[in-house]
């Protein structure tokens, strides 16, 4: 891999924002909390596992496992350095069942739809046929979101729909993830978008992380939640 940094479209301008994130943005505390179920996932996993991170941005996770003993590499398409090689999802430089964990992490999302299905596809090539492949993935259908098209006829997208033009309800999500001969092992809900909660994350982001612990504990109910992760397998 190339020994120097490489950046460009959001990188060029934001930097490696990921390395030192902001506690004032607005999606910090499911940002927080995505991070702790992955920790959790990732030091069950063994270090003799060959380890992808697909869209890893400047490879923040990639970065901090290599350092613990992992044998994992990153690969982006805005993104190259020691640790993260450049190239796209939908098309990798990979062999065929490379690697035994997969993690793809809030990046299907900024594909449109169709290439949604060519990134799963390709994911299915590159993963052993008894690997894991681990997905984040926004809800367009978080609880919020269907009280607001109920009552305006408007839905509450999970980012803007230039930065998001793939959004999805969950459940189509689930079904294109089918589609593509995976099964869904396990599935968990972070944020549960009540009213109450999401208007004091909205202005308040770095004070209620003591309340998101509580809604994620005990109210995470995945079709009601802002993010899902998905631990997947091949079905053959």
């Amino acid at each position: 891999m190339n020994s120097t940094i490489q950046r460009s479209g959001e990188y060029s301008l934001k930097g490696d924002y990921h390395k030192q994130v902001d506690k004032n943005w607005r999606y910090y505390p499911v940002y927080y909390f995505k991070l702790q179920y992955i920790d959790s996932f990732l030091k069950g996993i063994p270090k003799t596992s060959r380890i992808l991170d697909l869209g890893c941005g400047e490879g923040f996770l990639v970065e901090k496992y290599r350092t613990l003993g992992y044998d994992i590499i990153g690969l982006d398409i805005n993104y190259s350095s020691d640790c993260v090689k450049k190239g796209d999802i939908r098309a990798t430089p990979f062999e065929n069942d490379d690697f035994d964990v997969i993690l793809c992490l809030d990046v299907l999302e900024h594909l449109p739809f169709l290439d949604q299905d060519s990134a799963l596809k390709e994911i299915h090539r590159i993963m052993k046929k008894d690997g894991i492949t681990l997905l984040a993935l926004p809800n367009l259908a978080h609880f919020i979101s269907r009280i607001s098209f109920l009552l305006t006829g408007n839905l509450v997208r999970t980012s803007s729909i230039e930065r998001h033009p793939g959004d999805r309800p969950i459940r189509e999500f689930i079904n294109l993830i089918d589609k593509n001969d995976f099964s869904v092992e396990r599935r968990i809900g972070i944020f549960p978008t009540f009213l109450f909660p999401s208007v004091l994350t909205w202005y308040f982001p770095n004070r209620v992380i003591w309340l998101h612990w509580i809604l994620n504990s005990f109210f995470a109910y995945p079709n009601w939640c802002f993010l899902n992760l998905l631990y997947c397998k091949r079905r053959r």
